[in-house]
């Protein structure tokens, strides 16, 4: 993790309001209070899948408001996991699009991307979902998976 003299580290930490990712932000903000970094806690969002595929969206749907929704579940998870005065600067990022494309882009210039071991899809007895595995794989930075809490 270096960074230019003078320059603040940037920690990156997907949030899909899982355990899993709140476990990750928890682990993001004490490592950012150690390296006198920031935190960038992002979500992504997109059109559920079973609506995308077929190209429509049932009647009801244009009246939700996606994007709104994914701000909510970011702010609960930071308040839930960190308190309403988080002890380090904690920007938020709200995106439209695949959830590994969009953690990978906010990660270019970061020093450390950080995700849970899991989130709300796939099988629960992985023990690596889609999402870490994508960016263990690809990121431009080093990347911590925090497990949950365990017991």
């Amino acid at each position: 993790m270096s960074k230019s003299h003078g320059e603040t580290a940037r920690i990156v930490v997907g949030v899909d309001g899982s355990t899993s990712s709140k476990e990750a932000l928890r682990w993001a903000v004490r490592q950012a209070e150690l390296t006198h970094g920031i935190v960038e806690a992002v979500i992504a969002w997109d059109i559920p899948l079973a609506y995308a595929s077929f190209g429509w969206l049932p009647p009801d749907a244009k009246a939700l408001d996606l994007e709104g929704i994914a701000e909510q579940i970011l702010a609960d998870a930071i308040k839930e996991a960190v308190g309403p005065e988080p002890p380090v600067e904690i920007r938020t990022t709200v995106e439209h699009g695949n959830p590994s494309n969009v953690l990978l882009r906010a990660a270019d210039g970061a020093s450390l991307l950080v995700v849970g071991s899991r989130g709300h899809g796939g099988f629960a007895e992985a023990l690596l979902g889609s999402v870490g595995q994508h960016c263990t794989q690809h990121a431009p930075c080093p990347v911590v998976i925090v497990r949950g809490r365990v017991g």
